[in-house]
């Protein structure tokens, strides 16, 4: 499952401490996968596991975090709160297939805490990104080598501004823009400002995702520069339900229309490579430069006020 870096100008724990955070996330999946895995093919297990954690939710909440800051552990309310739902042990899938969606799905719920908030602050977050059919699918099919800035806020000069999508592997960025309507229609591509959308004798206009895609190339071309970095960018335009036809291919810019998607993200998924120091370092940098916004934990306000 890849990672989510950054929400939008959510406060992620990734900018936090972007060398520790990918490394462990991979290293405590494996682990915590195994062990679920352990419990589903032993049922016996899950009342030894549920008393243990039902004696575990007996320390208050504050003596918690003290734990938790003391151990300087950041990493701890995080993936181990997979198997921290007791009750789910009690109606656990009946297939492998099914159990690996189940751990996905608790994986994504762990990414999207992770992209929202730190040990002390939290950030107030659109549900709309819960139910994002998108985001959820691009963190569920990708490996855990793949960094995943979903419509990151950056900071330039002096002015917010949004990037389209960047995934983030150990050997370039990627820049992508989804478009995608209904199945029927067909998506004409051109060097205008607006690309055609046509369904049977009715036209529609869109905006050119290739202007978004160079712009969001320049900030962080800009970005890298600061920090004397280079690497490969590319440019994609992606549409999983429809036909994208042109005369001419669009400069410097793959387009990958639902003929070509599962070749694409196969293509994605087979890159063999452990995470890469410069892939870090990127990350690290663009964090820097993008925006957050957030409040103290209601936690921490408790500890103070106690």
């Amino acid at each position: 499952m890849a990672q989510l870096i950054k929400l939008q100008d959510y406060i992620s724990r990734y900018e936090w401490d972007t060398y520790r955070y990918p490394t462990r996330y991979i290293r405590q999946k494996k682990g915590q996968w195994e062990r679920l895995y352990e419990i589903w093919q032993q049922p016996e297990m899950k009342k030894s596991v549920v008393e243990e954690h039902e004696e575990a939710s007996k320390e208050g909440i504050i003596q918690r975090w003290k734990k938790r800051i003391k151990r300087k552990d950041i990493y701890v309310e995080s993936i181990e709160s997979i198997n921290n739902q007791t009750d789910e042990y009690e109606s656990l899938p009946g297939t492998e297939r099914e159990l690996k969606q189940y751990f996905l799905d608790r994986l994504f719920d762990i990414q999207m805490k992770w992209a929202t908030s730190t040990v002390s602050r939290v950030s107030i977050v659109d549900s709309k990104f819960y139910h994002d059919e998108l985001l959820r699918f691009l963190l569920q099919r990708f490996p855990d080598t793949y960094f995943i800035m979903y419509m990151p806020v950056f900071e330039i000069k002096q002015a917010p501004v949004e990037s389209d999508i960047l995934l983030i592997s150990p050997l370039e960025i990627e820049i992508i823009h989804f478009i995608e309507v209904d199945d029927e229609a067909v998506i004409m591509a051109g060097e205008e400002r607006t690309w055609t959308v046509t369904r049977g004798e009715d036209n529609e206009r869109v905006i050119n995702p290739l202007i978004s895609l160079k712009r969001s190339e320049r900030w962080i071309q800009g970005i890298l520069r600061l920090h004397n970095m280079e690497v490969p960018i590319k440019k994609t335009v992606i549409s999983r339900t429809n036909r994208i036809l042109y005369a001419t291919a669009p400069y410097q810019t793959k387009v990958v229309d639902r003929l070509d998607f599962e070749s694409w993200l196969n293509e994605k998924r087979n890159l063999s490579s452990p995470l890469k120091k410069t892939q870090l370092h990127v990350a690290e940098c663009l964090l820097k430069h993008s925006i957050s916004h957030s409040i103290r934990r209601p936690e921490w306000e408790a500890e103070n006020d106690l």
